[in-house]
C-alpha cells in the first residue's frame, strides 16, 4: 500500500508498505484524507526529534476495515476522524479526565508498518499518510457519515487543539479579549473557539496581510500585521492572547500583551532546545503562562461535539480545507504548507 515515509535524508511516497492485523483493542482504519499540519514537517526538519524510520501523519479521516477483539464503539464501515492519543484510559491522569497527560501516550510509538520486512514507526500514533493505519481503539472517534471526510480529518488534530485550547485550556468566557498570533491552521480554529466561547474582540495578528480576509471568516474583529498596535485596540491589554506560531519572540510579545489576570497560551511548536525570556515582574499581577497539548483535549467527547457543531453550522471545516493533493504530490503540499499558502492542505487516498 502507499504512504509518506522519512528515512532521515528523504521524504518519499512508497507503494510497497504493509501493516499488520488488528490486535485486542485495535482498529484498522482505510484512511480517506490526511491534513498536512506544520508538525509533519517539524519531523522532516529536525524540529521534533522521532525515530526513524516513520510514517508521517497524524490528521487523518476514514472508514473502519476491520477491528480486534474487544472493540465494540466501532464496526466495519463506520466512518472514524482519528486522535493522536493512544491513552491508556486506566491512569491516574486519564482518571481523571485528562488523557493528554497520559504517560502510556507520549513517547511511545508502535511498529505497525513494515517495509521490505524493516519494521517503520508509526508517528503520533497515528501516521496517517498511509492508505491504511492502525489505531488504539480509544483514537477511533465515530463520526456521522454525511461529514465529507477531507473535512473530518482536520478534527483530528487543528480542531481539537486550536478549539480546545479555547475551551478546555483557556476557558475564555463570554465578553473576553482575544488575541491571536498566527493565523494558520491551528490560529483559525483558535479564532473560531473564541467566537464560539462569545469573546467580544477577537484580535487577529499575522504578517501576511492576504490572511485577513479568512481571519476574519472565522471571526476575527480585527486584523493586524504586526502586534505593536495591538495596544490601539487594546490599551489594558488583553484576557487571552494565544502564541500559535512557536517562535521566542512572540512568545514574549504574548506575555507582554496580557491584561491583568491575563494568560498566554502556547500552541506554537518551537525547537526543543528553545527558551524564551520575560520580565518575571510582569506576571505579578496574576497574570499566567499556560502550556497546551493537544487542546487539552478528551477526543472522544470533544470530536464528537465538534462534528455537531459543523453540523448545525457554528463550526467551520470545509472552510479550512484550501487544497486537497494526491498523496503522490507529497512534496508540492508539503511546499505550499511550508510558505504558508494554504491554510490546511488535504492528502487524499
Amino acid at each position: 500500500m502507499r504512504g509518506v515515509v522519512f528515512d532521515g535524508k528523504r521524504t518519499e511516497v512508497v507503494d510497497d508498505l504493509e501493516i499488520r492485523d488488528p490486535g485486542p483493542g485495535e482498529v484498522l482504519v482505510a484512511v480517506a484524507a490526511a491534513g498536512l499540519c506544520h508538525s509533519d514537517l517539524s519531523v522532516v526538519d529536525g524540529t521534533i526529534p522521532f525515530p526513524l524510520p516513520v510514517v508521517l501523519g497524524h490528521e487523518g479521516a476514514g472508514v473502519v476495515e476491520a477491528v480486534g477483539a474487544g472493540v465494540v464503539h466501532v464496526v466495519p464501515g463506520d466512518h472514524v476522524a482519528l486522535s493522536t492519543l493512544a491513552s491508556c484510559g486506566a491512569c491516574a491522569q486519564c482518571d481523571r479526565g485528562r488523557p493528554t497527560m497520559c504517560r502510556k501516550a507520549i513517547g511511545m510509538p508502535g511498529q505497525p508498518f513494515s517495509r521490505g520486512g524493516t519494521p517503520l514507526y508509526q508517528f503520533a500514533s497515528n501516521s496517517a499518510f498511509a492508505e491504511r493505519t492502525l489505531v488504539k481503539a480509544v483514537q477511533a472517534v465515530k463520526i456521522p457519515a454525511d461529514i465529507p471526510l477531507a473535512s473530518a480529518a482536520l478534527m483530528g488534530c487543528g480542531v481539537v487543539t486550536g478549539v480546545g485550547a479555547v475551551l478546555n485550556r483557556a476557558k475564555v468566557d463570554r465578553g473576553d479579549t482575544v488575541v491571536v498570533i498566527g493565523t494558520g491552521g491551528i490560529g483559525l480554529n483558535v479564532i473560531q473557539g473564541a467566537r464560539i466561547a462569545g469573546a467580544l474582540t477577537i484580535v487577529a495578528v499575522d504578517a501576511n496581510p492576504a490572511k485577513e480576509t479568512v481571519a476574519r471568516q472565522f471571526g476575527a474583529t480585527h486584523f493586524l500585521t504586526s502586534a505593536k498596535a495591538v495596544r490601539e485596540i487594546l490599551p489594558s491589554g488583553a484576557d487571552h492572547v494565544f502564541e500559535c506560531v512557536g517562535r521566542t519572540e512572540l512568545i514574549r510579545q504574548a506575555i507582554d500583551l496580557l491584561d491583568r489576570r491575563g494568560q498566554a497560551i502556547l500552541l506554537g511548536v518551537p525547537a526543543a532546545t528553545a527558551e524564551a525570556s520575560f520580565l518575571v515582574s510582569s506576571l505579578y499581577l496574576d497574570k499566567s503562562i499556560l502550556g497546551c497539548r493537544y487542546g487539552s483535549s478528551r477526543p472522544q467527547r470533544d470530536i464528537a461535539l465538534y462534528a455537531e457543531l459543523y453540523r448545525t453550522g457554528r463550526l467551520m471545516l470545509d472552510e479550512l480545507v484550501t487544497e486537497t493533493y494526491p498523496v503522490e504530490d507529497f512534496a508540492k503540499a508539503a511546499d505550499d504548507a511550508h510558505h504558508g499558502r494554504v491554510a490546511r492542505g488535504v492528502l487524499v487516498f
